[in-house]
């Protein structure tokens, strides 16, 4: 679903009342602000709705792209937040996860941290950017859960090794292997760049939008008039698992 933003109120799905573990994936893997990263204002916002309906444990990960430590960055990004706990993807445990489709574009597992397991609830946030002609939405949100340290090439970092196979086809594994229950796009603002989103252009769009990550990041990119090879490839995905 589409929100205007001015009037957006987290309301969350029944089933998270019951759950004991949420977590919360924000895009926050740099130190500038919104529309760059993931705004606090939002996450306050999902964190205020959870609390709502439920006692549940929350935390908030994200991991930074060369293995650093990400604290700085919530620093800068003025993540504080009361009763959640900030955690650095790189001090998980990862464990191999297998990817459930029998035909898989790229990847067949894939590492990823034990926060996930860990979790009974899973929440992508990320800022409404456009890199190129794709977007990077909800979905590609979760690509930073990944332990660098496994997909680096020699000293680059960024997940490299995943990218060489294909970002697009890659992205559509991980929606299938890493499901996230909620997909949220913060579109007050939208930031389109080449290379690197610091030297973006940013543009008033007024809109949140919620739901299932894959129609969620539909419905961003058909408001940002882009095509994302991708969720072309999660649809042939889903006929395929039957979903």
């Amino acid at each position: 679903m589409i929100f205007e933003a001015s009037d957006f109120v987290f309301t969350p799905p029944a089933r998270l009342s019951w759950v004991r573990r949420v977590l919360i994936k924000p895009c926050a893997h740099f130190s500038s602000p919104y529309p760059v990263t993931t705004s606090p204002e939002i996450l306050n916002t999902v964190i205020e709705g959870i609390r709502k309906v439920s006692d549940a444990d929350i935390f908030i990960a994200d991991g930074m792209p060369e293995g650093e430590s990400i604290y700085p960055a919530y620093q800068d990004l003025k993540y504080n937040f009361h009763n959640v706990l900030m955690l650095d993807v790189r001090d998980s445990i990862f464990l191999e996860m297998e990817n459930p489709l029998s035909e898989f574009f790229a990847v067949p597992t894939f590492w990823a941290s034990n926060l996930v397991l860990r979790s009974d609830f899973l929440i992508s946030v990320a800022p409404f950017k456009i890199c190129g002609n794709s977007g990077y939405f909800s979905v590609a949100n979760l690509l930073s859960l990944l332990p660098v340290s496994k997909y680096r090439r020699g000293e680059h970092g960024n997940w490299s090794a995943l990218r060489e196979l294909g970002i697009e086809k890659v992205l559509a594994d991980l929606y299938f292997t890493m499901p996230s229950d909620i997909g949220i796009i913060e579109a007050r603002q939208k930031i389109s760049y080449t290379d690197n989103p610091m030297e973006g252009k940013v543009e008033e769009c007024g809109k949140i939008l919620v739901g299932d990550p894959y129609e969620v990041d539909r419905e961003a990119s058909q408001l940002a008039g882009v095509r994302c090879a991708y969720l072309d490839l999660i649809k042939e995905g889903r006929s395929q698992s039957g979903n």
